[in-house]
């Protein structure tokens, strides 16, 4: 397992780029970085899971191990999920964390995301790209 980190600063409350992060109408804008028509299904509560799908109901699913709103949320990913069938995969400890902090109205947005080397590349491309939206939607919708 190798852990991957992606920084952005963001002159915007804690607050805002969390809303921003998992609101339903900005997730899917900043996600589209990864999947067009991106979204979520499930309740953002420690110890639910939450499948994460696109349009045609294929993605993952995964349980939230750790929650501090507007501070810190952890998935574990548990498996893929393909024309809305769920199937366990053995990913171990596959994690991704969001980390907020905030100093003075700006907002240190940190991710970690412990991933296979097959999901390494795919990662390191599309994250970027997805923080840079979380920034422009957290800045612009003041």
């Amino acid at each position: 397992m190798e852990i991957l980190h992606f920084d952005i600063q963001i002159n915007a409350e804690a607050t805002k780029v969390w809303t921003v992060l998992w609101d339903d109408f900005s997730f899917r804008q900043w996600t589209s970085a990864f999947t067009e028509g991106s979204f979520y299904q499930g309740n953002l509560e420690k110890g639910n899971t939450i499948k994460f799908l696109d349009p045609k109901n294929n993605g993952m699913y995964s349980k939230i191990v750790q929650l501090i709103p507007s501070e810190e949320i952890t998935f574990l990913h548990l498996g893929e999920i393909y024309e809305g069938v769920e199937t366990p995969r053995d990913w171990g400890e596959a994690t991704e964390r969001y980390i907020l902090k905030e100093n003075e109205n700006t907002t240190h947005l940190h991710i970690e995301v412990a991933t296979t080397e097959e999901f390494r590349s795919f990662f390191e491309e599309k994250f970027p790209i997805a923080l840079s939206n979380v920034k422009n939607l957290s800045e612009n919708q003041l």
